[in-house]
């Protein structure tokens, strides 16, 4: 018999309020590790005023009790009355979530370019933090104001400031709550690296940090004021002599140039080859550091090789059958990339990586052409450098050669309608398997005929999940998709030959809708259940085409623009963003792709194809492990379990969202 669950009413329904959602679930907002990054929070804010040029000082204090201040002399947070919410300007910015002043970004906004627009910054810090205390100087006067885990304690006290005292600035104090974090302690050397970057992206402007200790010691304190910008802290942290001189340069549009870059935008760069030593690569947006790369690191390298290509061919270097790719510049380049941009667009609230896609296409057409002038400036350190880069594709392409050997002659003839790539290398190739045959004539069009191959599929592949292995072969679609990868099918016990093996993906790339997530439900229980030691070895991916374009206009800074939206979700927030930036409501147009054949063949390298501005997101098995896994493919898939299906639909009916 059936446990009876909980009772399902309108009393079950909880609205969260406030700071709650923060407090509920920590780690959707901020890393949970340690409390570095809810301290980087308050730093970024006071980095964004020294960014706009009202601040020359930071300086940031580990206390001994736990708690970090941070000081600035930038024009003070304002504290009076909300125009329109009649509470106190400090207690929006610190307890109220998606507020700020950096949503402005029209002509005279306070923030022209800054860390992101998500509007959850401090407020997370405020949120999971015991304690924060905030005092600014503003206007001939000075204001106090408390919290305690998100909510006010010490009302918003305000008086006149005293002879002498500084007359304007921002100082906060934060006692982070250690319930939330893994550890409580700060990473000293993440801090120093933090603070030492944020001098090194703003030339002049002074940045200390001091370890407060006990009684009447006195603390550690290290200042850092670069004057040289990114050459000094390159050129002190390369892991070997580069063999030519520092690249560097930067640009920045004057006026809105395109309908994709706006005035102020640009990047400043400094690149170094070295034959040896793990290269150091560090880029920021906004003076926000992203660890994890994106669009604007994709954008350098684009730039990079498209100069040294450009080199190479025009003074005829490249020796025959050497094919120069992307990796054979870039892995021996090592970089510090500071990039402007007006509305950048992070993956995650914790901004590790940009997913702008306009950014790749802005420094990318900013140092390619200052490259390849300073090449042919320097033509001896151009053959240098070239004669490193044709080195780098010669050892590609013989490590290539050795898999291509080991496979031998016995291959099955490949599949009519695959349209394969040009390249061998498995660490570069990729297959798609592609919904419907007007939607593999886009893919077929816009890919990367280098790397990536097309395999068009024919309506709903088979439901393989009760097919026996010697039977799969049956079915055309399962036999062209195993024929293509080259690894024959397989349990999860055994151990099959991967000599064979064409491409390091396999991406799924089906409709937006819900017909075409049907069918990557169909092909995972394929994979999963026949070609299981492809997900454990990584080589399975689900792209991820977006649903809806909105045909943007022009407001502010911020000239007219095409944007790509995932789902509903990012449709929502794409268009709040434009009213917030002052755009009309219904001045834009949303166009809703039915199915990716009615993609250009542009548009879908833009928005899924292109590994720069692409989501692809890798399949693999959670922590609870492949028995998990299939004890819940068994419930979806089995013939057998249409009782369980309708129990688990009949559960799970109020929390689907249906698209019809």
């Amino acid at each position: 018999m059936a446990t009876k669950q909980g009772s399902y009413a309108e009393e079950s329904i909880r609205v969260l309020k406030g700071l709650e959602p923060v407090k509920q679930r920590p780690g959707m907002y901020t890393r949970t590790d340690n409390p570095l990054h809810v301290i980087q929070e308050v730093i970024d804010n006071a980095a964004d005023e020294a960014l706009a040029g009202h601040g020359q000082r930071i300086a940031v204090t580990v206390h001994t009790d736990g708690s970090v201040s941070v000081h600035d002399d930038g024009r003070g947070i304002p504290f009076g009355l909300h125009p329109e919410e009649k509470v106190p300007v400090l207690e929006i910015v610190f307890a109220r979530l998606h507020a700020g002043g950096k949503f402005d970004k029209g002509a005279g906004g306070a923030y022209s370019f800054s860390g992101g627009l998500h509007g959850v910054g401090v407020s997370v810090t405020n949120a999971l933090s015991k304690r924060l205390e905030v005092t600014v100087h503003r206007e001939g006067q000075v204001a106090t104001m408390a919290f305690a885990g998100g909510d006010v304690v010490d009302k918003l006290q305000v008086r006149k400031a005293k002879a002498g005292e500084r007359t304007h600035g921002t100082s906060v104090r934060v006692w982070p709550d250690a319930k939330y974090f893994e550890s409580a302690d700060l990473p000293r050397q993440d801090l120093m690296h933090l603070l030492r970057s944020k001098a090194v992206l703003m030339p002049g402007v002074t940045v200390t940090l001091t370890f407060e200790k006990s009684g009447a010691k006195q603390g550690d304190t290290q200042t850092w004021l670069f004057k040289g910008g990114l050459r000094d802290y390159l050129s002190q942290a390369l892991p070997a002599e580069p063999m030519i001189p520092l690249f560097e340069g930067e640009q920045f549009a004057s006026e809105a140039e395109t309908e994709n870059i706006a005035e102020g935008e640009g990047a400043a760069w400094c690149v170094a080859f070295t034959e040896e030593g793990q290269p150091l690569r560090e880029s920021y947006v906004n003076l926000i550091p992203t660890v994890a790369g994106g669009t604007h690191e994709a954008g350098l390298r684009e730039g990079l090789f498209g100069a040294v290509r450009g080199f190479i061919e025009l003074h005829a270097l490249a020796p025959k059958g050497v094919k120069l790719m992307p990796e054979d510049v870039f892995s021996r380049a090592s970089f510090v990339l500071s990039a402007k941009v007006l509305d950048p667009q992070f993956q995650g609230q914790i901004k590790e990586r940009l997913n702008s896609r306009d950014a790749l296409r802005l420094v990318a057409q900013y140092v390619k052409p200052a490259l390849e002038l300073w090449l042919n400036q320097h033509v001896e350190h151009g053959r240098k450098l070239a004669d490193l880069v044709i080195r780098q594709a010669q050892t590609r392409q013989r490590a290539s050669q050795k898999v291509e050997k080991r496979k031998g002659s016995g291959v099955a003839v490949l599949p009519g309608k695959l349209t394969d790539c040009e390249s061998r290398d498995l660490a570069l190739n990729e297959l798609f398997l592609v919904e419907g045959d007007s939607a593999g004539g886009s893919a077929k069009a816009g890919r990367d005929k280098e790397t990536q191959a097309i395999l068009p599929l024919r309506g709903k592949v088979l439901n393989a999940w009760e097919v026996e292995r010697d039977r799969l072969f049956a079915n055309t679609e399962i036999h062209d998709i195993a024929v293509a990868i080259g690894v024959d099918p397989h349990g999860p016990g055994e151990e099959p030959d991967f000599s064979g093996l064409r491409y390091g993906k396999v991406c799924i790339l089906s409709d937006a809708d819900v017909d075409g997530s049907h069918i990557q439900v169909l092909l995972l229980t394929l994979f999963f259940r026949h070609f299981p030691k492809l997900i454990e070895r990584g080589h399975v991916f689900v792209a991820k085409p977006p649903l809806f374009r909105v045909d943007a206009p022009a407001r502010g800074k911020k000239p007219a623009a095409k944007i790509y939206a995932l789902d509903d979700g990012e449709l929502t927030a794409t268009l709040d963003k434009l009213r917030k930036e002052g755009a009309r409501d219904n001045s834009w147009s949303i166009s809703r792709f039915k199915g990716l054949g009615e993609m250009s063949a542009e548009q879908l390298w833009e928005t899924t194809l292109n590994p720069d501005t692409r989501r692809l997101l890798q399949v693999a098995f959670t922590d609870l492990g492949p028995d998990a896994t299939a004890t819940s493919l068994t419930r979806l898939m089995g013939k057998g379990e249409a009782q369980a299906r309708r129990d688990l639909m009949e559960q799970m009916a109020d929390t689907v969202e249906l698209d019809v």
